[in-house]
């Protein structure tokens, strides 16, 4: 029940807002789904919550923060992650840090790992930046707590973390559209999220640093502007 309500939710926001704010994109090109469903999937796997009908609403919020939240052509947040920061800031929602057996976690590695390859969407060095610095920061604190390596190794097998890694951080319309700024971008929110996590004792660490991460991307863009055409498009531009 709850996965179809966010994904109805998804879907028909997203309708209802490109047809409002692009109705020209939606009359030339027709309705998009992939990026509410990207979304929705993320929300499916990731956000807890105890009514059913909240799912609804944050799914209404990722698609609408779209359109709603955009500077010089680009939104500011990844959908999924600003629903789930504003569910978890009022307090009527969680995430399930640690989830899927080793198995199933290897799987969607090895998955995820094939997508950003097989996609050429320009966004493989932001995911690798991010999770080199992340399992670096597990590796060394295991080191410099005594810890034995089961113990990161553990901490590495998170479902949140790969779907953080693959379907967060790289969302192409977020991130910096220079590839250095991006490596720096994934290395930052690694780091920030990290010490969240560990020294402030915040499993949402991650989610909560992306989001705070996120506004300076447009900063960013506009001291180092590129070519408007080197920036990601989605074939049919309906976001």
């Amino acid at each position: 029940e709850g996965i179809a309500i966010i994904f109805a939710s998804a879907l028909a926001t997203q309708a209802l807002m490109t047809w409002i704010f692009t109705p020209g994109a939606f009359s030339a090109h027709g309705f998009d789904p992939r990026s509410a469903v990207i979304t929705s999937f993320s929300l499916s796997l990731l956000l807890r919550v105890d009514e059913a009908w909240m799912l609804g609403v944050a799914a209404a919020a990722a698609i609408a923060s779209k359109f709603l939240v955009r500077i010089n052509g680009k939104h500011v947040f990844n959908p999924a992650n600003f629903a789930i920061v504003i569910m978890l800031a009022w307090g009527e929602g969680w995430i399930s840090p640690s989830q899927w057996g080793s198995k199933t976690w290897a799987a969607f590695l090895f998955a995820g790992l094939a997508g950003l390859v097989l996609t050429r969407a320009k966004r493989a060095d932001i995911a690798l930046a991010f999770l080199a610095t992340f399992v670096a920061f597990l590796m060394a604190r295991a080191a410099w707590l005594g810890d034995p390596w089961a113990i990161p190794l553990k901490q590495m097998q998170s479902g949140a973390l790969l779907l953080f890694a693959f379907f967060m951080i790289t969302d192409p319309k977020t991130i910096p559209d220079a590839r250095i700024d991006r490596i720096v971008y994934g290395v930052v929110v690694a780091l920030a999220g990290a010490w969240l996590i560990f020294e402030r004792y915040t499993p949402e660490g991650l989610m909560i640093a992306l989001f705070c991460a996120s506004p300076f991307v447009p900063l960013i863009d506009f001291f180092r502007a590129r070519a408007p055409e080197t920036r990601f498009q989605w074939s049919k531009p309906t976001v």
